[in-house]
């Protein structure tokens, strides 16, 4: 059994999408506490992602 967490991101500008935040650094900072990254979502909503969700994994 695992347990699941998602970490959302917001996008930011419709001409440059650019992160809020680094997810690269979020996925180095959740492997220190054990979570093992599953996988990145990005959902295209009229023709745009406003937004990305961060996939972590752990066992109970």
């Amino acid at each position: 059994m695992y347990r699941y967490e998602i970490i959302r991101i917001e996008i930011k500008g419709l001409i440059t999408s650019r992160l809020k935040e680094d997810y690269r650094e979020i996925i180095k900072e959740k492997a220190k506490e054990g979570w093992r990254f599953k996988q990145l979502f990005a959902p295209v909503i009229d023709g745009t992602a406003p937004f990305i969700d961060i996939i972590f994994e752990k066992p109970e």
